[in-house]
């Protein structure tokens, strides 16, 4: 019996895993297709977002309009790449970090790098599923954003 107990916290582990590692490509997916409703959906009731000089919003309708103002200055089509994830499970919570990149299309028609930060995240299980609780963004570059 204590080797299946064993086996099925190991298994309960790698599906909680693979479970936030979904969240943060869908998060990048959701920016991407600009489905503000579905990028909200990835937080918790409580979840709060605090993009430095973007903006913070707390809570799903606040998470909506801030992710629709984002939208409305946005003039380019861009791609978001999350990568390096290490998650620290701890139960019914994590907190993790992921590394971000912003793709654009430059004036020439090459790709750019447009941005590239970091997310800091504590997570929770809420209703089954794995939420954002709290989301920290930092753009490491540029240092400043662009007017």
């Amino acid at each position: 019996m204590a080797d299946a107990d064993a086996i099925e916290s190991r298994l309960r582990r790698l599906e909680d895993l693979e479970e936030i590692r979904q969240l943060f490509v869908d998060y990048g997916r959701h920016l991407d297709a600009g489905d503000v409703e579905a990028y909200a959906s990835l937080f918790a009731d409580e979840g709060e977002t605090l993009l430095g000089p973007i903006g913070r919003a707390k809570g799903h309708a606040a998470i909506v309009e801030l992710m629709t103002k984002v939208r409305e200055r946005t003039t380019t089509k861009s791609f978001h790449l999350v990568t390096n994830p290490v998650i620290q499970l701890d139960g019914d919570r994590a907190t993790s970090e992921v590394l971000w990149t912003v793709i654009r299309p430059a004036a020439d028609g090459t790709l750019e790098v447009a941005m590239f930060g970091r997310h800091h995240d504590e997570l929770v299980r809420e209703r089954g599923r794995w939420r954002i609780l709290k989301r920290r963004g930092r753009i490491d570059v540029p240092a400043a954003l662009p007017r």
